[in-house]
């Protein structure tokens, strides 16, 4: 798999993990799983930027 195919992939895991935290510290009324959740969600976005950069200049 390709460099930029992989940080793609990867960042959507994050995103998603960190939506799934998100919510999880909503419901439960955990502040700090919930910030944790916001951060893990940011940082798969910047990822699956990268992997977007990486592809163009790849080709």
């Amino acid at each position: 798999m390709k460099s930029g195919t992989k940080d793609q992939a990867e960042g959507t895991f994050h995103e998603v993990k960190g939506t799934i935290k998100e919510i999880a510290g909503k419901l439960s009324d955990n502040p700090k799983l919930e910030g944790e959740g916001t951060g893990e969600r940011i940082a798969g976005k910047v990822q699956e930027k990268i992997g977007q950069i990486k592809q163009v200049f790849e080709k």
